[in-house]
C-alpha cells in the first residue's frame, strides 16, 4: 500500500512578499485575498490541497511587522501563533529586496522557536533578480535563519512549485487526511466574501485609504433563483476617507462593487447581487469592540 503523508504547513512572512499569491498558485483556484498593497491577510486561512498520497494543509497568515496599533497587534499575534503546532513552517522572503527590518524581526522569532517544526525557507519572486544577482541576495536570508533549506521560486509565474510541492510532501509524517477530499479552505463563503470586497478596495483606491478599512457582512442570502443577495458594509475611519470610498457621483463604489462581485461569483460559482455601503467609525483599528465586530478576536 502506498504511504500517506499529511500535515499542516504555516506561511509565514513580512506583509507582501506573495503568501497568499503562493498559497492561491498552490491550491489552483482562488482562496486567499491578494491584492498589491501589505496586509491584505488580516485572519489565517486554511487552504487545503488533497492529493493522491497527501493532504498538505496551508495556514495562510498575516504579514508580520511593526504594529502601530491594536489591528496591528493582532495581525502579528495570528502569525505568530499559527507557527505553532505545525509540521512546517514556510519562511517565505521577497529577493526583489534585501532583508528589512520585519525579515530580521521574524528570522528571530523563528530561531527561538522549538525545532518541532521543520523550516524551509523560500525565496520568492526570483524572477526579478538578475542572474548575477541571484547567489549573493539568497546568501543574505540564508544566513539569518539558523536549521533552513532553501527553495527558489516565483509564485505569480508558478516556477519552482512542484519543487516546492514535492519538497513539502516529503517533510510531512505519514498519517491519514485531516479533511474531506472536496474541502479546500476552513473559511465559510461569507467570510471570503468579505475579503474579496476588501481586496477590490485595496486595488481600485488611491494611496489615501490603504488599510483604514474593513468589510462587514451584514446579509448574506440565497434566493429561490439561484442567486445569492450580498449586504456589505466598508467601514473607514475618517469622512475624508468615506468620499474618496464613494467617489465623484458614486462611481468609485460602484466600481469596487462591480469588480468585489465579479471575484465572489467565480469564487461561489453563481450569480450575485451585492449591495455595498460605505460608514465611518472612528479610529477603528484601535476600538477592540469594532475589532471584535469584525472577528479580529484572539483566541488564547
Amino acid at each position: 500500500m502506498t504511504e500517506h503523508r499529511s500535515g499542516f504547513i504555516a506561511i509565514i512572512g513580512r506583509p507582501n512578499v506573495g503568501k497568499s499569491t503562493l498559497l492561491n498558485a498552490l491550491l489552483g483556484q482562488k482562496v486567499a485575498a491578494v491584492s498589491p498593497r501589505p496586509q491584505t491577510t488580516r485572519r489565517r486561512q486554511l487552504g487545503i490541497l488533497t492529493l493522491e498520497n497527501a493532504q498538505l494543509v496551508f495556514v495562510d497568515t498575516p504579514g508580520i511587522h511593526q504594529a502601530r496599533h491594536k489591528l496591528g497587534e493582532f495581525l502579528n499575534f495570528e502569525a505568530e501563533e499559527a507557527a505553532e503546532g505545525v509540521d512546517v513552517i514556510i519562511w517565505l522572503v521577497d529577493v526583489s529586496t534585501q532583508p528589512t527590518e520585519d525579515d530580521i524581526r521574524i528570522a528571530d522569532l523563528l530561531n527561538k522557536l522549538p525545532l518541532r517544526a521543520t523550516r524551509l525557507l523560500v525565496l520568492n519572486k526570483m524572477d526579478t533578480l538578475k542572474a548575477e544577482e541571484e547567489s549573493a541576495r539568497s546568501e543574505e536570508y540564508v544566513k539569518l535563519l539558523n536549521h533552513a533549506e532553501a527553495l527558489k521560486i516565483s509564485a505569480t509565474k508558478k516556477l519552482g512549485l512542484d519543487e516546492l510541492r514535492e519538497k513539502l510532501i516529503s517533510l510531512l509524517p505519514e498519517r491519514p487526511a485531516d479533511y474531506p477530499e472536496e474541502q479546500v479552505t476552513d473559511s465559510y463563503e461569507r467570510d471570503i466574501a468579505a475579503d474579496l470586497i476588501r481586496e477590490s478596495c485595496l486595488k481600485i483606491l488611491r494611496d489615501e485609504v490603504p488599510h483604514s478599512l474593513a468589510v462587514r457582512i451584514d446579509e448574506f442570502k440565497e434566493r429561490e433563483n439561484g442567486m445569492a443577495y450580498i449586504g456589505a458594509t466598508i467601514f473607514v475611519e475618517r469622512e475624508s476617507q468615506k468620499g474618496i470610498v464613494i467617489g465623484e457621483g458614486g462611481k468609485m463604489l460602484k466600481s469596487i462593487g462591480s469588480a468585489a462581485r465579479k471575484e465572489i461569483e467565480e469564487m461561489g460559482g453563481r450569480k450575485v447581487f451585492l449591495e455595498v455601503r460605505v460608514k465611518v467609525s472612528k479610529d477603528w483599528r484601535d476600538n477592540q469592540n469594532m475589532l471584535n465586530q469584525f472577528g479580529y478576536i484572539k483566541r488564547k
